[in-house]
């Protein structure tokens, strides 16, 4: 009775990867507003133009940082292979369905060897900051490390509290986690 969709999962079609990602999903508003040329400004010094392979670029990278904070993925090893089958993960780092994925440990020595901790804590300020700015997400309520912390109850008067240690403990755990390896 099912013989009709035996072939199915090998059966070649051509498809658009910005076609299969819906319009309204978070990624693509991240995406819309963000403008990452002061990110390679930023991280430039980092990098040798003058040997060695073709790397991926750093954006990919903090890309794939914030794809992990976003949806409260434990590990960078569970994020690269959520990436591997998630079309919208594919698409806001800027990858073909078929395209090889930075792995897991070339994120982790990025982040704990060549990127010092303060760098990274500032990118993810800013970009914190300009989600916040264009109301991409909200901070009625934040979650930090477990912890639920509400937003004052009087919305016409809001305070914008910078906070420097959530940068600092996923910084932590990015090197508790390779160091564990």
């Amino acid at each position: 009775m099912e013989q009709w969709r035996r072939g199915a999962r090998n059966e070649a079609i051509i498809a658009d990867l910005e076609a299969l990602v819906p319009q309204g999903h978070l990624l693509r508003k991240i995406e819309k507003v963000m403008d990452y040329e002061w990110l390679y400004e930023w991280l430039d010094p980092y990098y040798c133009h003058t040997n060695g392979r073709p790397g991926a670029g750093p954006v990919v990278f903090i890309k794939m940082a914030l794809i992990q904070h976003l949806y409260g993925i434990p590990s960078l090893r569970q994020t690269y292979q959520r990436i591997q089958g998630t079309r919208s993960y594919r698409w806001f780092l800027g990858y073909s369905l078929l395209g090889k994925i930075p792995h897991f440990a070339t994120v982790s020595y990025v982040f704990c060897q060549r990127f010092p901790e303060e760098l990274f804590a500032e990118i993810f300020e800013r970009i914190l900051n300009k989600a916040l700015n264009y109301r991409i997400v909200g901070p009625s309520i934040i979650f930090i490390d477990g912890t639920h912390i509400r937003a004052s109850a009087n919305k016409k008067k809001s305070q914008k509290v910078k906070v420097k240690k959530t940068p600092k403990v996923y910084a932590k755990q990015l090197r508790e986690e390779v160091n564990a390896e």
